[in-house]
């Protein structure tokens, strides 16, 4: 882990943004208007898909992939200009809310500025052509940093978005060397200290197919020593074999649990149901009860969390990557927005922080996520597959109020009956 990193970044709720699909007009300023609504959803950080100009050169799809750039240091003239990028950094600012930019230095376009003025900066095979050690990222020319001008325009391209924005979230990052990343975390906090770093991570079954080709690929513990922050794909395998049944619930909660030896005590894992590259949540939980349980033991968990523009209000459809495609905001198929605004609220105290954490398997598929710290004792338990039963918690017989909903839920000899709602509940120990 960067050892200056402050665990309070468990706070944070990250609202990610693809420009171009967030509004009928699909530009910078157009998402001005929405933005006390994301506020109000307890928005701490958004973060903005890549907004740079879009490769042409093999291009996928009629508008082409954001995450194919021709031009770090430019904005894609679809998006608006770099004042209306400067106004909308502004106008979330005002609201108390930090920008995290999108970054993607494993590579760019095949028609890219860097491509065009220094070859020799990128990957190429032993008859000079262009070469990628990901096969299906046709539409892109993954950069060689074995040279160090390389790495000087990165980072010099970093420190100017630096005294803008607050952070980056930096695409395929354990393909990029981590000796680069520990170099350019280092620089950029000249420019601005207290820069917020997010490492889109990757599974272990991606790093052991590159490794056998001979390329290194970081691990989470690797990228902690450079980033805040890393996505939770270490255990996505194992959660999607759950949710498809491949998987027992056990073996899933072992895996969350085993998060918290393998990494520093001041790792902060960036939890999320969806995102830009998955299915939408409501896809995978077509049971509305089984998605609220879902949002909120997702939010519960140690480690900040993230929101898909959409996401509160249970869009299946996740937009393509390639071609146009709005969010229809006036199609909602759920209203989540409460829901996330109160576990954002939860997450703002000491013992969601820097409390002990456990999560416990119990029957009938029902999840116990217990906090300590003193004598406080918090308790939140889930059903993540619709059905009820009995959940045994060390309480003494009384009504407790549910800090989800405020409704009064009942222990008895140490029994808590569990329908189909998520319950939290807080209690003071004689500990």
């Amino acid at each position: 882990m960067a050892s200056q990193t402050d665990v309070k970044l468990r706070k944070l709720q990250i609202y990610c943004i693809f420009v171009r699909n967030h509004t009928k007009k699909g530009t910078l300023k157009a998402i001005e208007p929405d933005l006390d609504r994301i506020k109000s959803l307890g928005t701490d950080c958004i973060w903005l898909m890549p907004i740079f100009p879009i490769g042409k050169k093999e291009r996928k799809g009629k508008l082409g992939s954001p995450y194919s750039i021709k031009d770090y240091r430019a904005i894609d003239p679809e998006l608006g200009t770099w004042q209306d990028f400067l106004n909308l950094v502004k106008s979330i600012h005002d609201r108390g809310m930090k920008v995290m930019l999108d970054i993607v230095y494993n590579h760019t376009s095949r028609d890219s500025v860097l491509l065009q003025v220094h070859p020799e900066w990128f990957l190429h095979d032993h008859e000079g052509n262009l070469f990628n050690k990901n096969e299906d990222w046709t539409d892109v020319a993954e950069l060689d940093y074995s040279h160090k001008a390389l790495w000087n325009y990165q980072i010099e391209t970093l420190k100017r978005y630096a005294k803008i924005v607050d952070g980056f979230r930096c695409d395929v990052a354990p393909q990029v060397p981590i000796e680069f990343w520990k170099e350019a975390r280092k620089e950029v906090a000249k420019v601005n200290p207290k820069t917020v770093w997010l490492a889109e991570s990757t599974s272990k079954d991606y790093i052991k197919e590159l490794g056998q080709k001979g390329y290194h690929v970081s691990s989470d513990s690797e990228l902690y020593s450079a980033f805040d922050m890393t996505y939770d794909y270490d255990i996505d395998q194992i959660w999607r074999g759950y949710v498809k049944g491949n998987v027992t619930l056990r073996k899933y909660v072992d895996a969350l649990n085993t998060q918290g030896v393998i990494y520093p005590s001041n790792y902060i894992k960036m939890r999320g149901l969806e995102n830009h590259d998955q299915p939408r949540a409501h896809s995978m939980f077509i049971n509305e009860n089984d998605l609220y349980n879902w949002t909120a033991f997702s939010a519960f968990q140690k480690g900040s969390t993230l929101v898909y523009a959409g996401q509160e209000y249970g869009f299946k459809h996740t937009p393509s990557l390639f071609d146009m495609d709005k969010l229809d905001w006036s199609a909602h198929k759920m209203e989540l927005s409460s829901l996330i605004s109160k576990m954002h609220q939860m997450s703002q105290s000491d013992i969601q922080v820097s409390g002990s954490y456990k999560i416990t398997a119990l029957e009938n598929d029902i999840v116990e996520v217990t906090y300590k710290m003193g004598e406080i004792i918090r308790i939140g338990l889930f059903s993540l597959k619709g059905m009820s039963g009995e959940a045994p918690v060390a309480l003494p017989s009384d009504n407790y109020t549910n800090m989800i909903d405020n409704e009064l839920i009942h222990v008895d000899n140490g029994i808590l009956q569990i329908d189909y709602d998520p319950i939290i509940i807080q209690v003071k120990t004689n500990e």
